[in-house]
């Protein structure tokens, strides 16, 4: 089935999803109006937005791409092309707050509108049994170069950028994000990223979050967390919780020892050992958690689920523009992560929309391939892939040959 004919580029239809309001609002907000002249707010974003799905390479790759597409851009809200230095500039100068409160804000515009959105992806990771909202907490680094971006001095001769996610892991969207340099520890960030966290939900973390005093606070607030013990943590066991039984080693109730860490954790630790498989291979983990009622095999199944932020970083960093960065200050490499942050949760949307079975990867590459083709963009996801439905089987006996019998009337 071919994608039926369109009044609008595929691009305006993408772009067509942020409200007409939102982004000259944003930019009253923040001071960027005032530092715009002939390259507007909305250009601005439209070119960054571009930038993520067709996966630009430079700043000339942007500015010449929407310079020969000059006439369809100007249909998107009479958006205009940049020039190279305009768009340098601006992603200098320009408060990439606006970037980051635009993408928070169409999350929230979306489901506001479609409170089901993202409800039917959940992670296939994730353990059924557990009802109660589930956050992987992570960072990932994105690599910078050393000689020319010193804010982000990292290591000796490495440069680099964190973006710390908060991730739900039923819709597999972000809830809470920090985009700053790598120069910090991820625990530093820790009480940061779990603030926004209630009564009764679940934190899952790597062991470079693990600080006793936030973990304390956490389980003040009734926030249930799982990560992984540290391998020089000092503690005595104080009673057996469970008996060990299959993978699972042991299962018994900690404290810890070193008085700066008992101070800040007075209470008893759970801690399970168990047998997991990494990479093939059958290894002994530790696991702590605050939570004294779940099976041993579901505190292993809950971190096992981590997972799934790892798997968020991996579709935005292979498939979205965050390798090649168009500027080299603070400012311009936060407006290319939060504008790839949004451009992800567009796909999202018109996946959703679409009700596409396919991978994310796929979409992205469907969707880049007849960006300024005037097409209907939901036609375009149905033209794609196998056919639909299982085919029709018809058995006859007259439909049958069987070699070496005739047929009689």
């Amino acid at each position: 089935m071919k994608p039926t004919k369109h009044n609008f580029t595929i691009l305006k239809q993408f772009c067509n999803l942020i409200p007409p309001h939102l982004v000259p609002k944003l930019a009253r907000k923040h001071g960027v109006d005032k530092k715009a002249r002939s390259f507007s707010p909305w250009s601005h974003v439209v070119s960054m937005v571009h930038c993520q799905i067709a996966h630009s390479l430079s700043l000339n790759d942007i500015s010449d791409t929407l310079r020969n597409h000059s006439s369809s851009l100007k249909t998107i809200r009479q958006a205009s092309p940049p020039s190279r230095n305009g768009l340098s500039h601006a992603n200098k100068v320009r408060n990439a707050d606006m970037a980051e409160e635009l993408f928070w804000s169409m999350l929230s515009h979306i489901q506001g509108r479609h409170p089901k959105f993202g409800m039917g992806h959940k992670y296939s990771g994730l353990p059924r049994r557990f009802k109660r909202m589930i956050y992987a907490i992570d960072s990932t680094t994105i690599q910078l170069v050393t000689n020319c971006i010193s804010w982000a001095k990292h290591r000796r001769r490495k440069a680099a950028a964190k973006c710390h996610m908060q991730l739900n892991l039923q819709t597999f969207l972000p809830t809470f994000a920090i985009v700053k340099s790598a120069k910090t520890h991820d625990a530093m960030e820790a009480n940061r990223l779990c603030a926004n966290l209630q009564d009764g939900e679940i934190a899952l973390f790597d062991k470079a979050y693990v600080d006793f005093e936030h973990l304390n606070a956490l389980n003040q607030r009734g926030v249930f967390w799982v990560t992984r013990a540290k391998g020089n943590m000092s503690y005595e066991v104080k009673s057996i919780h469970r008996e060990p039984k299959g993978s699972i080693k042991r299962d018994v109730l900690i404290e810890l020892i070193i008085e700066k860490s008992k101070k800040a954790y007075p209470r008893p630790i759970r801690l399970v050992e168990a047998e997991v498989e990494v990479n093939g291979e059958m290894k002994v983990m530790t696991f702590i958690s605050n939570n004294l009622t779940w099976a041993s095999s579901s505190i292993c199944d809950l971190y096992r689920c981590r997972w799934g932020v790892e798997v968020f970083f991996k579709q935005i960093k292979q498939t979205l523009q965050l390798a090649d960065f168009l500027g080299h200050s603070e400012n311009a490499v936060r407006w290319q992560v939060w504008t790839a942050l949004l451009t992800y949760l567009l796909l999202r949307f018109i996946s959703f929309l679409g009700k596409w079975k396919g991978s994310f990867s796929r979409l992205f590459t469907i969707i880049r391939g007849v960006l300024f083709h005037r097409l209907k963009l939901m036609s375009v996801l149905e033209s794609c892939g196998t056919a639909r439905g299982t085919p029709r089987m018809v058995a006859a006996p007259q439909q049958c040959f069987l070699p070496g019998f005739e047929h009689y009337a």
